[in-house]
């Protein structure tokens, strides 16, 4: 079995902890190895070199960087099969689906290479006599980056591309559940010429965390993962002085009006809901429907669902595979198991499902859960998990109240042919990222990703215009050359344009 371990300084270290966690591939249920967590003594070690190396890199030209920036690129779309491969073996996603999460994290690196013209600043000429205003932005200094299971490759890459380029130095700490992803693209980065310290990954669990949260040479934070987490990780790091920006969980609604067509709309929903096995903080978990056509729209949704090929991720045919652990297998069908003794109905169930030739594996099937109500727990968990909830009302103002009751905000999504209600949607939810018959609204690159409510914690957005933001604090400056020593000019008086 290999030993996952740290990078530090451009080199992989084992640590000073004999601390390890099991990895698995949960299509089988075999453990494949172990993955070294790190002691407070790693992070002290850890934060030094990126401190040092920092102060090197932040005075580095923007060129020299966009050079660094354009290999790495180059390197991770050439490599992009082997770190699918890999993603897959740990997180048990498809094939299809670790690619294109790589693909999605090279969009960011791509806007990344065009720092030089994002980090512009203003220039005011004569805003005085003799006097010229200009700001530009700096970097923070070390920043950390603490990233979630479900996307061990595409989240750290919403991070790490602008922190970099605006010449900040990162450091990594993956989820211990598949912690391969980060150390190849730690590799990746030593390829394409990145300076050692500039980029670092630190395994670990809630003692690393904690030691990365309080430590004085952390400048700011990024997380994503489950909200109850993210809040504890805003409210740590801001009381120890930090920036942060923490996005928490979510449950996306998708709002079906009678006017949809319904194999559209059944199609996508499937596709939303059972990509990735649910375990995506984007996928539509609640289908709101609207009307009379809601038993038209789940006929079909039940008969796509049922056509859904599960297996494990390598396979071509794979449509859907397992999920992350044995634990939250148990927990997705605990909560279907209490919502049919609250009184919904299972229309397809997924529990006790089982893979020929995989029979340890940690599967769940597609679930379509019908009559769910507001105060039932498969409705009010954020299950992450393969489980389509289906909540049926009268009207547009039911559902759009629906939406801006939940405490999550994160995405949501109308299937509609009315550009009226698209329009009237899009502006009344209370939601940060929203599709408009696209049921998975991820923001490209040039945009940024974010909720609102519980499911974001900070003021920034990941990646996008948010993100180069988030890693640069600015300064304005106000400049006069006198002509000669003599002149001095002052005034006691607040000064004034003249």
């Amino acid at each position: 079995m290999r030993t996952w371990s740290h990078w530090i300084n451009g080199h992989s270290v084992t640590g000073t902890s004999s601390r390890t966690s099991p990895v698995f591939n949960p299509a089988t249920g075999e453990q494949t190895g172990v993955v070294a967590l790190a002691s407070v003594e790693d992070v002290e070690s850890v934060l030094e070199v990126a401190s040092g190396a920092g102060v090197t890199w932040r005075d580095s030209s923007l060129s020299s960087r966009t050079r660094v920036l354009f290999a790495f690129r180059e390197i991770v779309a050439r490599r992009l099969d082997d770190l699918a491969s890999l993603i897959s073996e740990q997180h048990g996603k498809v094939l299809s689906d670790a690619r294109g999460e790589v693909q999605r994290g090279l969009e960011v690196v791509e806007y990344a290479c065009g720092i030089p013209s994002l980090l512009k600043g203003e220039y005011s000429d004569q805003v005085s006599g003799g006097v010229d205003a200009f700001s530009y932005r700096q970097p923070l200094g070390v920043v950390v980056g603490i990233t979630p299971f479900n996307f061990p490759a595409m989240v750290p890459m919403w991070m790490f591309p602008l922190a970099i380029a605006t010449g900040n130095t990162f450091v990594l700490k993956p989820s211990e559940r598949d912690p391969g992803a980060s150390l190849l693209l730690a590799e990746m980065w030593e390829e394409a010429g990145l300076p050692a310290g500039v980029f670092n990954v630190l395994q670990g669990d809630v003692e690393v965390v904690n030691a990365l949260l309080d430590h004085p040479l952390v400048d700011a934070v990024s997380f994503v993962g489950s909200t109850p987490v993210a809040r504890a990780i805003y409210q740590r790091a801001r009381a120890a002085g930090k920036r942060v920006q923490a996005l928490g969980g979510a449950k996306n609604h998708s709002v079906i009006l009678p006017d949809a067509d319904p194999d559209f709309v059944a199609e996508h929903l499937v596709a939303s809901a059972f990509g990735s096995a649910g375990e995506r903080c984007m996928a539509i978990s609640t289908s709101v429907l609207v009307g009379a056509s809601a038993d038209a729209v789940l006929e079909r949704v039940v008969e796509r669902a049922r056509r859904v090929v599960v297996g494990p991720g390598h396979e071509p045919r794979s449509e859907m595979g397992p999920v992350i652990t044995p634990a939250a297998k148990e927990r997705i069908e605990s909560i279907v198991s209490a919502s049919v003794a609250e009184g919904a109905q299972v229309l397809v169930d997924g529990r006790n499902f089982s893979v020929p030739g995989y029979e340890g594996g940690f599967f769940v099937g597609p679930t379509v859960v019908d009559g769910v109500a507001p105060h039932m727990g498969v409705y009010q968990q954020e299950i992450f998990g393969p489980v389509l909830s289906n909540v049926r009302v009268d009207t547009v103002d039911e559902a759009i109240a629906l939406v801006n009751a939940n405490p999550y905000g994160n995405g949501t999504a109308i299937f509609t042919s009315s550009g009226e209600a698209a329009r009237r949607f899009h502006r009344e939810v209370k939601v940060g990222m929203i599709g408009i018959n696209v049921p998975i609204p991820v923001p490209m690159a040039y945009y940024s990703f974010g909720g609102w409510k519980d499911s974001l914690f900070g003021d920034h957005h990941v990646y996008g215009p948010e993100g180069v933001r988030f890693y640069t604090r600015a300064k304005a400056v106000t400049q006069r050359w006198p002509e000669r020593r003599g002149e001095v000019g002052a005034t006691f008086s607040f000064p004034t344009q003249t």
